[in-house]
């Protein structure tokens, strides 16, 4: 995966092409935190700067610097790919959400 790890914060990480460097963009936060470097140590570097400077500015707004999550999102998927799930968790006697939930904790966790 392209997630850098800064403070208990995620970054994604991606190469531009163009500017020939790597961006690094914080997930999951109210607002946009994003620094560029030309490898590793500088990422670091820089995303700390960034991710100080929006921390900073959170506390000069009160505003909380994380989205809040509820633990529930709705998806749609095909029919038969429903019946098949559905089919997979009773056989492994389990709900079709604790089944959901294992899987997707499982896939993000490699």
């Amino acid at each position: 995966m392209n997630i850098m790890e800064l403070n208990g914060y995620r970054a994604l990480i991606q190469y531009d092409s163009e500017l020939e460097m790597f961006r690094g963009e914080f997930m999951g936060l109210n607002g946009s935190a994003d620094f560029y470097a030309s490898d590793i140590e500088g990422l670091k570097k820089e995303g700390d700067i960034s991710l100080k400077v929006f921390l900073q500015m959170c506390v000069e707004d009160n505003v909380e610097p994380k989205k809040n999550f509820s633990g529930k999102f709705n998806i749609r998927i095909p029919a038969t790919l429903h019946e098949d799930i559905a089919s997979v968790a009773i056989s492994e006697g389990k709900s079709l959400n604790q089944w959901v939930v294992e899987t997707l904790n499982y896939a993000s966790h490699p």
